[in-house]
């Protein structure tokens, strides 16, 4: 194969073709579980990454759904292994413009920790004595919805919007 490339390789049409069946038009690459273009983070996007970009709501009830489930389930830990985030980040991916992709799942992120960190202070305010991975007491989260806990969110100041906010 190399003898007449002096030490280049040959390739075929095929090859080629194939290896370009997982860009799309404009050159990103597609990821192959999900279909979709626009989430691998390279040095040109890189600053388009972390900024907040409006969310549909529906991407944010399920995201507080599932992480209320998670959290109950799991007992407050946070247990890689049996999360469904991912298909939450995929639906959500899908209804987003490929050049928002990136902060969208930033955007997502930020929620989420703030619907934790609520589901946190409300358990310990319910049983202080409350442990990370042990049972989670009877209706703590009752009181919790989306809508509190981002109208919180504004109230303190406390918004999406802040890079490193510590919620």
């Amino acid at each position: 194969m190399m003898q007449n490339g002096n030490g280049a390789m040959y390739t075929n049409i095929q090859s080629i073709k194939n290896s370009m069946k997982c860009y799309d038009k404009d050159g990103d690459f597609i990821n192959p579980r999900n279909g979709l273009a626009g989430l691998v983070l390279t040095d040109e996007n890189a600053g388009r990454q972390k900024r907040i970009v409006s969310l549909p709501e529906s991407s944010k009830d399920e995201m507080f759904e599932q992480t209320k489930k998670e959290f109950l389930r799991e007992n407050g830990t946070l247990n890689g292994d049996t999360t469904r985030r991912r298909d939450v980040y995929d639906n959500l991916y899908r209804k987003m413009k490929k050049d928002d992709r990136l902060a969208a799942g930033y955007t997502m992120e930020q929620y989420e920790r703030a619907y934790r960190q609520a589901f946190l202070d409300a358990v310990r305010k319910a049983d202080p004595k409350w442990e990370i991975g042990k049972p989670v007491p009877s209706g703590a989260l009752d009181g919790i919805t989306r809508e509190s806990v981002e109208a919180n969110l504004r109230k303190s100041g406390r918004t999406v919007s802040s890079v490193d906010m510590k919620i």
